[in-house]
Parts: C-alpha cells; sequence; structure tokens
C-alpha cells in the first residue's frame, strides 16, 4: 500500500495543488468586496426609452461588469472543476478527486498498522511518535 501511496502521490500531487489553488481563489473571489458600480454603469442597465418587457418574459439587465478581483470568479471555478480543458480536464478532476480519496484512507490505514506494529513491539507512548 506505501509504494502506490507513494507513487500516485507523485503524479497527482502536482493536480491536486492545482486544485487546491483555484478552489481557494474561487472561494476568495467570491467573499471578496464589490466594486460598486459607477453612475455610467448603472445608467446602462436601463431599458431604451419605450421598451416593454413582453409578457411571460423575464427582462433584467445584466449586472454590469465593475471588475476587480471578484469578476474573476467564473474563471477559477471553470478552471477549478477542469472544465476550461474540455473534456480531459474534466477527467484529471475526477481522478484526482478519487485519488484524494485514496490518499486519505491509504494514509490512515499505514498510520494505524505502524500505530498498532509500535505497540505490539512494547514501545512506549502515545499515538505520536517524538
Amino acid at each position: 500500500m506505501r509504494k502506490w501511496h507513494r507513487w500516485l502521490s507523485v503524479f497527482f500531487g502536482i493536480f491536486l495543488f492545482f486544485i487546491a489553488t483555484t478552489g481557494l481563489l474561487s472561494q476568495a473571489a467570491d467573499i471578496w468586496p464589490e466594486v460598486e458600480p459607477t453612475a455610467a454603469q448603472l445608467a446602462a442597465q436601463e431599458p431604451p426609452e419605450g421598451f416593454i418587457c413582453p409578457d411571460g418574459w423575464r427582462c433584467s439587465a445584466p449586472s454590469p461588469d465593475t471588475g476587480g478581483f471578484a469578476s474573476w470568479k467564473g474563471f477559477f471555478h471553470h478552471i477549478h472543476s477542469g472544465e476550461e480543458f474540455g473534456p480531459i480536464g474534466i477527467a484529471i478532476s475526477i481522478l484526482s478527486g478519487f485519488a484524494l480519496l485514496f490518499f486519505s484512507f491509504s494514509g490512515l490505514w499505514m498510520y494505524i498498522r505502524m500505530w498498532s506494529n509500535r505497540k505490539e513491539r512494547g514501545a512506549k507512548g502515545g499515538m505520536f511518535w517524538k
């Protein structure tokens, strides 16, 4: 198990670092304070003179792009999910998720085995090595 854990970590470690970084950037863009739109941007949202929204339609202008870090949220999310790189990017993202699950369980399993072997040998100490 240790051999698999080490070899897979060499390959997937790069992708997991990339996914973690883009996920953090996506969340940071979500909580970043938004820039207030200018008067010109708000005026551009107004419908033209005499415009009437047809029945059953939802007529609302898109929110103005004020720029800033918060406007990058969609981009970071697409990179984080692998969508920006097509089907191969999505497949690597999914495989990286499975690899993260494998690393979690195999690391815990290896630790429990080392701890039980240490306990059987009569070594003193707690759950952690010094």
